[in-house]
């Protein structure tokens, strides 16, 4: 259940590449680390794209037309723009390069796999999901009794939230409270909204938020603390807790 309600934040993940607004402690070079946090680089390339015009990178439309076309130029394209973040996702769950690196692999055959008849926007959003689903998959097939520190970490943080009657289930269905949390998300700065999405979707430790946001690690903890009230007074007043 825990899973499905975090799963379900993910649309969030796009603030850290859309808004471009960081937190306005940095400096103009931390600035430029935040936004290239999770970003894959990449050298840029020309393209051929349309009626022959020339891009330097392709945009998600044309990374699907490849796809549809079932063009295996498709799967350089999607990994040149979205392979860092679903590779990040995926080492952030199970703490293995080789592992993460097979779990991106698994990643591109769905994507090949779904597409057509699938048409998704935005399209990282969409890989970044199947990235994450495989990964916590792969992580209990191997890890059946073994915990996974940084990431079971995040999950009891906010479990601690949810935990103010017997289960999620008799409170509402995940889905309802989904929305809600997505509706917090919304109404949150957006420095709250990142370091909740960094710590409860990517599942980035302390040291690194607080890394790319220039702040100490203890400081971090407590902001992350008190965003954590206040999402569970969110949802009480929302009647989704008791």
């Amino acid at each position: 259940m825990m899973g499905l309600l975090i799963a379900g934040m993910i649309h969030h993940m796009e603030y850290d590449d859309k808004t471009k607004e960081p937190s306005p402690c940095l400096s103009e070079q931390q600035k430029i680390k935040y936004h290239n946090t999770l970003r894959h680089s990449a050298s840029d390339c020309e393209y051929m794209v349309g009626n022959g015009k020339k891009v330097t990178r392709l945009e998600d439309r044309d990374i699907i037309a490849l796809f549809d076309a079932r063009s295996e130029q498709a799967i350089d394209e999607l990994g040149k723009k979205h392979g860092g973040y679903a590779k990040k996702v995926a080492f952030n769950i199970l703490h293995d390069a080789q592992d993460a690196e097979e779990t991106v692999n698994d990643t591109y055959l769905a994507v090949w796999n779904t597409i057509p008849p699938q048409n998704p926007d935005p399209l990282r959003t969409y890989v970044c999901r199947i990235a994450r689903n495989l990964a916590v998959t792969r992580l209990r097939e191997k890890t059946a009794e073994k915990r996974n520190g940084s990431y079971d970490a995040a999950l009891d943080e906010l479990a601690e939230v949810l935990s103010a009657q017997e289960t999620v289930e008799s409170a509402c269905a995940a889905a309802e409270l989904t929305t809600a949390i997505d509706a917090f998300l919304d109404a949150v700065s957006y420095d709250d909204r990142y370091m909740f999405m960094r710590r409860f979707w990517y599942g980035d430790s302390v040291s690194d938020i607080a890394a790319a946001m220039r702040m100490g690690p203890h400081r971090v903890t407590v902001r992350l603390s008190r965003i954590r009230k206040r999402l569970s007074d969110y949802l009480k007043k929302e009647g989704l807790l008791q």
